[in-house]
């Protein structure tokens, strides 16, 4: 049985050495640097279709 995802869930992550939040909630999932507001987003709507992968690229692309 699983427990449905009603409220925000937030772990911290250490990655390579920096200290992040993971918002998992029902829209998707966050992912910010700690002490930052702006971070990383995914839309469970964009993983499930594709998009993700589209989106990243285009934002790889976008920051050369």
């Amino acid at each position: 049985m699983t427990t449905k995802l009603d409220k925000p869930l937030r772990r911290e992550i250490q990655i390579e050495e920096r200290a992040y939040t993971l918002t998992i909630d029902a829209d998707g999932l966050k992912l910010v640097e700690k002490g930052r507001r702006n971070g990383q987003e995914l839309r469970w709507a964009d993983l499930v279709s594709g998009n993700a992968q589209l989106n990243a690229a285009l934002s790889a692309s976008t920051e050369r």
